[in-house]
């Protein structure tokens, strides 16, 4: 039970004051409670729009001004929130969707891993495949089927990455975030 109580201070709660919903992103329906979907807010906390932008202003906030955040969340039945990923990350194989930040998750907890980052790729058959990339801690050493094979005891088949790469450094963006765009980019020129 203190367990229980204790992992539920790591998800936020909704702040008084403020609403929020989670929409399947497709329909912009609201999902039930235990189902992923975009989270939306609507409250003081929401900004009027984009500095002279309308037309970003109007691509995240809609006409009920709910600002679509493009974070993909769950909502349990006390209320609490959990971010399970980002839409424009979100990778869609053969109409399952994999949510990169679960397959990073897994990956994190093995010791070697300094750094992971998973991305899609495009696929023949079944649209996109998660390709994960990854760089070790200082002196580590691992194989690219053992990280299979931990993936393999965590994760559906589905959600497998297809390819591994173990690099020096993942690509940084200018404020220190893995930078994803070069990754897929990368990916497209290997693939021509």
């Amino acid at each position: 039970m203190l367990s229980q109580i204790a992992s539920r201070r790591l998800y936020p709660r909704i702040h008084p004051h403020v609403e929020i919903k989670i929409v399947d992103p497709a329909t912009n329906e609201v999902v039930p409670r235990g189902q992923s979907g975009e989270l939306c807010t609507r409250g003081y906390s929401v900004m009027l729009g984009y500095w002279n932008n309308l037309e970003a202003t109007s691509q995240a906030i809609d006409a009920a001004r709910w600002m679509h955040t493009g974070d993909l969340a769950t909502m349990d039945d006390e209320g609490y929130l959990n971010i399970v990923g980002r839409i424009k990350d979100m990778i869609i194989r053969g109409g399952e969707n994999i949510y990169p930040k679960e397959i990073e998750t897994v990956v994190y907890q093995l010791p070697e891993i300094a750094e992971a980052a998973v991305v899609g790729r495009a696929h023949q058959i079944y649209g996109e495949e998660p390709v994960l990339f990854v760089s070790l801690n200082s002196g580590a050493a691992i194989t690219t089927e053992r990280i299979q094979d931990h993936l393999r005891e965590s994760l559906s088949k589905f959600k497998h990455p297809a390819e591994i790469t173990i690099l020096d450094d993942l690509p940084k963006n200018p404020v220190g975030k893995i930078d994803k765009p070069t990754l897929r980019r990368s990916i497209a020129e290997v693939r021509r």
